[in-house]
């Protein structure tokens, strides 16, 4: 019986490692934001990955950065657009996820924090604790579109402060 649980315990222990190193391989092929150099595994919970139908992808920190990709990729059509779930950090198809615009929790690259939860309770759950609006991904990435100029200014600013602090 003790052999039996032991078995148990390490084919569980072996599935879970695989579960975690398949959601993370993304993190592994795509280390940084291609736009903005950010650490993906970092930020795990906002990091996006697109697939495109030419078999082409690409990994980024934030939908920020995966709306800079999109407008720039206008010849090549998305097959999967995928983001980390706030919660888990595993990717989930960025389409079909409730997300949650604003609240108190700092945003990636973004003045209005921009969220995505694999259900709409967790979403709920989320905007109980800590404010913001739930709304579905193409208001998403249309709000991320719109704060696209106050986004790029901000990040400019901090990097000429950051600089300064260097020197």
């Amino acid at each position: 019986m003790k052999k039996l649980l032991l078995l148990s315990a390490l084919l569980l222990a072996c599935v879970s490692g695989i579960a975690m190193a398949t959601d993370q391989a993304d993190i592994a092929q795509y280390t940084s934001c291609q736009y903005c150099g950010m650490d993906r595994q970092k930020f795990a919970h906002s990091r996006m990955l697109i697939e495109y139908v030419d078999n082409s992808s690409v990994g980024l920190c934030s939908l920020h950065c995966a709306a800079l990709d999109l407008a720039n990729q206008l010849d090549k059509m998305p097959a999967a657009i995928k983001v980390g779930n706030y919660n888990t950090k595993e990717l989930i198809n960025a389409e079909a996820a409730t997300w949650v615009l604003g609240g108190k929790v700092k945003g990636v690259m973004t003045g209005r924090a921009k969220w995505a939860f694999a259900s709409k309770d967790e979403a709920m759950k989320f905007v109980a604790e800590n404010g913001g609006e739930v709304v579905d991904f193409e208001a998403a990435i249309s709000a991320a579109y719109q704060d696209m100029y106050q986004d790029t200014r901000m990040i400019r600013q901090k990097r000429q402060e950051m600089k300064k602090m260097k020197m």
